[in-house]
């Protein structure tokens, strides 16, 4: 008679048994690591909600003490120059199109490099963009952005110039020709760099971003002063921080007339439930914040003005609920002074941290028609 096959393993073995064990302390080490992540929120001071006021008359009371709170929590940023002084290093013909190229004092110990694109046309004053280049990690590009297509799918200065409008791109604080011009020395590039302008800003009692948002800003300045600029047409664009540049820069400053804004809407309470942190550098991060408002406080600012927002369902460093969480709290605002068409927030399915076709297009629509 046979009998049945016996196997080894059929029976708990040593072996099992570790792998068990091993499973059950790697559960409870990610337990921990929540608990610990949980515990971290938990401690900290609960962060005042944003209530959409209800007529209009109180939201431009509010909105004065809420730009206020803003540019104190930037810190205290070295007062802009009335009047850019400003240095035309080259003027290039291109065909279609003039290139300026430019070097801004900020008036803060260092000068800003940027470049200019003129459409050549019989119009006496253009409509402008300032465009915002992203992060990424790459210290050695910033405005250059504007002549490649990596991260829009083309080159985004040409694009916009040949619609008609006047291009205005610089580099931020160590990016491009300013990686490697920081308080480190020449030596001292890329994140490395990016560190050390945060430290020495923060012993000033002011933070990195604040100051590349000054720089900005000083941009805008000079764009609204030149003469053959139309000042009371001028956007702001950019993707990922260039996006963040953008819709920060049109709640600090009324004279920015529309924008598109590509990735990072990030609302930082979702970013942190989310243990996404890690997802933004140094540059990103205003002390005190959130002692006072959330992301939606500062998007609200910029109403009745057009925002075009556009971020991927799967961009872990812009949670998907703290965009809906800003989406509720932000259309009560411009529905307000009845422009509810003027705020729109997309949410692409399956996409990252992208700046697709689809959405490049809509960019530029959204210019064409508002400015």
């Amino acid at each position: 008679m046979n009998h049945p096959p016996t196997f080894p393993l059929s029976r708990p073995s040593t072996f099992g048994l570790c792998l068990v064990l091993y499973s059950l302390l790697m559960a409870s080490s990610q337990a921990q690591d929540l608990s610990n992540a949980r515990q971290w929120m938990d401690a900290a001071p609960p962060v005042p909600e944003f209530h959409p006021p209800t007529s209009l008359a109180q939201w431009n009371k509010d909105r004065v003490e809420i730009r206020q709170t803003l540019n104190r929590l930037l810190g205290a940023l070295p007062k802009r120059p009335a009047v850019p002084n400003t240095t035309l290093v080259s003027r290039e013909d291109r065909g279609e199109f003039i290139v300026e190229n430019l070097r801004i004092d900020n008036g803060a110990g260092a000068t800003i490099p940027a470049q200019l694109l003129l459409p050549k046309s019989n119009v006496s004053k253009h409509p402008a963009i300032l465009y915002c280049h992203w992060h990424g990690g790459e210290y050695d590009k910033g405005k250059v952005e504007l002549w490649r297509s990596d991260h829009t799918p083309e080159a985004p200065g040409p694009a916009l110039v040949k619609l008609g409008f006047a291009v205005l791109a610089i580099d931020a604080y160590c990016f491009g020709e300013r990686n490697g011009a920081g308080p480190g020395g020449p030596s001292d590039l890329g994140s490395s760099g990016e560190m050390s302008a945060s430290k020495f800003n923060l012993w000033y009692g002011r933070s990195l971003w604040g100051m590349i948002l000054r720089d900005d800003l000083l941009a805008l300045d000079y764009l609204a002063q030149r003469p053959d600029i139309d000042a009371t047409r001028i956007g702001v664009t950019g993707i990922s921080m260039g996006a963040t540049r953008s819709w920060w820069l049109m709640a600090l400053d009324e004279r920015i007339k529309a924008g598109s804004a590509v990735a990072c809407l990030t609302r930082y309470q979702n970013l942190t439930q989310q243990e996404g942190l890690k997802y933004h550098g140094i540059y990103f991060f205003v002390p005190g914040l959130l002692q006072h408002f959330d992301t939606e406080a500062i998007v609200a600012l910029i109403a009745p003005r057009p925002l075009l927002l556009m971020n991927g369902d799967q961009d872990h460093g812009s949670p998907v609920d703290g965009i809906r969480l800003i989406e509720s709290k932000v259309k009560p605002i411009y529905a307000l002074s009845y422009h509810t068409d003027r705020f729109v927030s997309q949410i692409y399915p399956n996409t990252g941290h992208v700046y697709l076709p689809e959405m490049w297009q809509q960019t530029l629509a959204w210019f064409k028609r508002h400015l």
